[in-house]
């Protein structure tokens, strides 16, 4: 398959508007089933993560209000140019995360992306899978006296399997349809918040000095960094999205979907925590809401945001990289990845020691993601002048074969670079990975075949 092949294929995706649930593969896309509003809503929707209402109660202590609205809106910037940026050879030519990776570092040693990426998805997949059980759990011993957050948290991840088996079909209107509850949802929860505890609020967070310095950057890299896996992987979803987006408007997209929840979620765990002290966002809202028909509104949203947050950003990466490695069909990969998520044993994850512990997470699996993420941009946009190879990129035994050391390298720079600097580590790792990876590309020998 040429080049002129390839692009030709790629303009021609958007001749087919259905295509079967379930219906997911490697394979370039032929058929792109997400127009500019059903792909900002799909975003929209998926980034309700109770993860960023975790790094707002993090940064209690060192920020004033100001600050933390500021350094969430930043961060949410950032990953709007980073998707941008990133997903753009997914856009262009259909292909996912995983392939789009073979030219830099080789069909083997894609496995090492994969598996940093992959690891975190699963991880946030159990913690928020818990979340959304303690939910449902506090709705029904509520109403029905029957109180059993086991079997709620085996409930819902089987229904999350059940739903992620759908693929982007059912992705598609899952998040579109829930896009408007959940924006009422947060709209509610922010009021509820200020009201509860505004005059706390009002006296310790806008008269704490805070600072602008290192601390200040650190929380936008936290909040960017709940967001720092997607950035790795958004071909995945930029593949589905009907080809007539420019950069600019695709960087709109994404900065605009992912801001409200973020800044809401964000805001909101970052209050609650100052007034409270609690991290645990169920006992927070049980505390918060006195009605009991809006509390019960309030914990379904809870529940219901899980789903949506984790069938698009906690279920797809994984499945695409068991398929890649393994060889597995959609179906059973995505039910692998939710059998995975039992075993990060998320109970351990919200206790009220959890915050910290989690922005240790994030800082710690950004410092990999970052080298990672400067390497695919450097490739695309410098080495390769945006033109990819679709017949080298699906050839296991052409010019990509096995591992490229270039690439491996560039990670290993970056990411020691990042953990040196690990409040700021995404952003400390993307100049000497980018770096050290274009140097070995065009100066030494081994890698060159890498650059067709």
């Amino acid at each position: 398959m040429s080049n002129v092949t390839s692009s030709t294929h790629a303009a021609s995706a958007d001749q087919h508007v259905t295509k079967a649930p379930g219906e997911e593969s490697l394979a370039p896309q032929q058929t792109r089933i997400m127009g500019r509003v059903s792909y900002l809503l799909a975003w929209f929707g998926g980034c309700v993560s109770i993860g960023t209402f975790t790094m707002g109660s993090s940064v209690v202590g060192s920020l004033n209000l100001i600050q933390a609205t500021l350094a969430i809106a930043i961060g949410c910037f950032v990953i709007g140019v980073a998707l941008a940026l990133n997903g753009a050879a997914g856009y262009k030519y259909g292909i996912p995360f995983m392939v789009q990776a073979r030219g830099a570092f080789g069909f083997a040693g894609t496995r090492l992306p994969g598996l940093v990426r992959a690891v975190p998805a699963i991880v946030w997949y159990g913690f928020q899978s818990w979340i959304g059980a303690g939910a449902l759990n506090m709705v029904s011993t509520t109403l029905f006296g029957f109180d059993n957050l086991v079997f709620f948290f085996i409930a819902f991840q089987f229904l999350q399997i059940g739903l992620s088996v759908m693929g982007f079909q059912g992705i598609k209107w899952l998040e579109n349809i829930g896009s408007a509850f959940i924006l009422a949802s947060l709209v509610y929860m922010f009021y509820s918040t200020v009201q509860r505890y505004g005059d706390e609020l009002s006296t310790n967070l806008l008269s704490m000095e805070g600072s602008w310095g290192l601390p200040f950057w650190s929380a936008t890299m936290l909040f960017l960094g709940i967001y720092s896996t997607m950035i790795l992987n958004v071909s995945d979803y930029s593949r589905e999205h009907k080809h007539g987006s420019s950069p600019s408007l695709l960087t709109t997209l994404y900065s605009m979907s992912i801001l409200p929840c973020t800044l809401f979620m964000g805001l909101i765990g970052y209050m609650v925590s100052e007034a409270t002290g609690v991290a645990d966002p169920i006992q927070v809202f049980a505390n918060a809401v006195d009605n009991t028909p809006l509390l019960m509104t309030t914990l379904l949203f809870i529940a219901f945001a899980q789903v949506t947050t984790n069938v698009l950003n906690n279920v797809v990466p994984p499945t695409y990289i068991l398929m890649d490695v393994f060889k597995l069909k959609f179906r059973p990969a995505t039910i692998i990845v939710g059998l995975l998520a039992f075993a990060t044993f998320p109970w351990k994850l919200v206790t009220e020691e959890s915050a910290a512990g989690l922005q240790l997470f994030v800082q710690t699996y950004s410092a990999f993601l970052g080298p990672i993420f400067a390497i695919l941009v450097v490739d695309y946009y410098v080495i390769r002048k945006r033109t990819l190879n679709l017949e080298y990129l699906y050839d296991a035994q052409g010019p990509y074969s096995g591992m490229n050391y270039a690439a491996l390298i560039a990670t290993a720079v970056g990411a020691v670079v990042a953990l040196t600097f690990s409040s700021v580590s995404w952003y400390a790792s993307l100049i000497p990975a980018g770096v050290t990876y274009y140097l070995l590309m065009k100066h030494w020998a081994p890698c060159q075949r890498f650059s067709r």
